[in-house]
């Protein structure tokens, strides 16, 4: 390994430390093996299993969000919790007050770079969210799903999936 090699591995490290410290002095509650590649942004209502790895995350909002263990992001990962008081508020388009969903992200769920989930989304075990999409519903168990708005259009093979899982086989 050339010198230059050896530092730019060290800078990356110490960078990633940084990035990790960063969250988990903020997170509410974080489990084992937490790596942060990129800056991220979380909130104080945010709860993360094991084996979480963001390559750059913004959490916006007061809701609670719940990440499962053995998660994955791209980079450029955007979650919203809040919306405007549209419908039942004191002013159009909307009023000052704010309604706050809830995020769920079960475990072993891959989001490609620069996806949004909306507030109130629900995204059940073993999922994959394409690159660019927009999650504003529930996504199924071990369901693949990608557009505006994400719809899903296939299925991992379920067999495989859980002969991985049963063998302890996480990336």
């Amino acid at each position: 390994m050339s010198l230059i090699n050896f530092f730019y591995s060290y800078y990356l490290k110490l960078k990633r430390n940084y990035y990790a410290d960063k969250v988990k002095r903020k997170v509410a509650k974080y489990g084992n093996n937490l790596k942060v590649n990129n800056s991220s942004n979380v909130t104080s209502n945010t709860y993360l299993g094991n084996n979480v790895n963001f390559n750059g995350i913004t959490i916006q909002g007061k809701g609670k969000v719940s990440i499962g263990s053995n998660f994955h992001s791209g980079i450029g990962l955007y979650l919203i919790t809040d919306i405007h008081n549209y419908d039942h508020g004191i002013a159009i388009p909307y009023d000052d007050s704010i309604i706050s969903k809830d995020i769920t992200i079960k475990d072993n769920v891959w989001l490609g770079n620069r996806v949004m989930i909306l507030p109130g989304v629900t995204i059940e075990e073993g999922a994959i969210i394409q690159a660019g999409s927009v999650v504003v519903n529930n996504i199924p168990k071990h369901a693949i799903a990608g557009g505006h708005p994400a719809k899903v259009f296939k299925y991992r093979d379920i067999n495989h999936y859980e002969k991985l899982k049963k063998e302890n086989k996480f990336h």
